[in-house]
């Protein structure tokens, strides 16, 4: 008889900002669960995009979280070091003919939806509208060779014709979930300011480090269907979802950075402990 998987869990939370009560929730629900069971729990900072991230959050990061009493296994996982990795699954993907390159400004996007009398919206919003799908080969050819900058986005309808069955992912509130991951439609995989998209980096990386259990707020459970998608096509492991509820605010909006919700070290600042944090994230000692 085959021995259950070791449970390992994940927090990856993205150097923009200093974390919240709601960051906290998350991290201490990985955790926990990983701890319970006797398990791994790892600790990845999501640092693609350089237009945001900055060091002196990774670094506020790390030290809010040992406040809060949090330990993890293994060395700290910083994706902006490990480029090569997200430009091979692009090369894999690149060598079936799954990405095309989108040479479309935004401008150029929005207009051509305008002008669609029904244009199709997915969880993002409109969906494109497949301008650059229509190029000819030897037009691609001649744009790639004048080093015009592009995206590189997944040919939805293809990848879709890989599949020998239909998708579907095991989350732990809503049971067995079927998967559509056309409704967004050809999303971009790589772009020239950000070389790899956060679907394939997280992705990538849960596969890579054997994660078996993927904890997240349910904000992100529409990505699931694409991130399903994005394993099967790389014969990744399909991983555990638990999509928890978010924290808000007594406005009942959630916590975010964008909205100005109080830090963790704004909290500290005020006197709060580690267990008193742990208590309004929702995890009472």
């Amino acid at each position: 008889m085959t021995a259950p998987a070791q449970l390992v869990t994940r927090f990856a939370p993205s150097p923009t900002g200093f974390l919240h009560l709601g960051h906290a929730h998350a991290a201490l629900l990985a955790w926990r669960a990983a701890r319970e069971a006797g398990g791994r729990f790892l600790l990845r900072i999501e640092d693609i995009d350089s237009t945001r991230c900055r060091p002196e959050f990774t670094e506020a990061i790390l030290e809010d979280l040992c406040w809060l009493g949090l330990d993890w296994d293994g060395p700290v996982r910083v994706q902006s070091r490990h480029m090569a990795d997200y430009e091979r699954t692009l090369s894999a993907l690149r060598q079936r003919n799954l990405l095309y390159p989108c040479f479309c400004t935004r401008g150029e996007i929005a207009r051509e939806i305008a002008a669609s009398a029904s244009a199709p919206h997915g969880p993002d919003g409109p969906l494109y509208p497949g301008i650059c799908l229509r190029l000819s080969a030897a037009r691609v050819e001649a744009r790639l060779a004048q080093g015009e900058p592009h995206a590189l986005r997944l040919n939805m309808s293809r990848g879709l014709r890989c599949l020998d069955q239909p998708l579907s992912f095991e989350d732990a509130v809503r049971g067995r979930v079927v998967c559509d991951p056309a409704r967004f439609g050809d999303v971009v995989l790589a772009r020239k300011e950000i070389p790899a998209s956060y679907h394939l980096c997280v992705t990538h990386d849960d596969a890579r480090d054997g994660v078996t259990m993927v904890t997240r707020g349910d904000d992100l459970l529409p990505a699931t269907d694409l991130h399903r998608l994005l394993q099967a096509l790389m014969n990744w492991p399909e991983p555990r979802y638990a999509h928890h509820r978010l924290l808000a605010d007594a406005a009942g909006r959630r916590l975010s950075k964008r909205d100005g919700a109080p830090t963790l070290r704004d909290l500290r600042a005020s006197g709060a402990t580690p267990a008193e944090i742990r208590s309004l994230a929702g995890w009472p000692d």
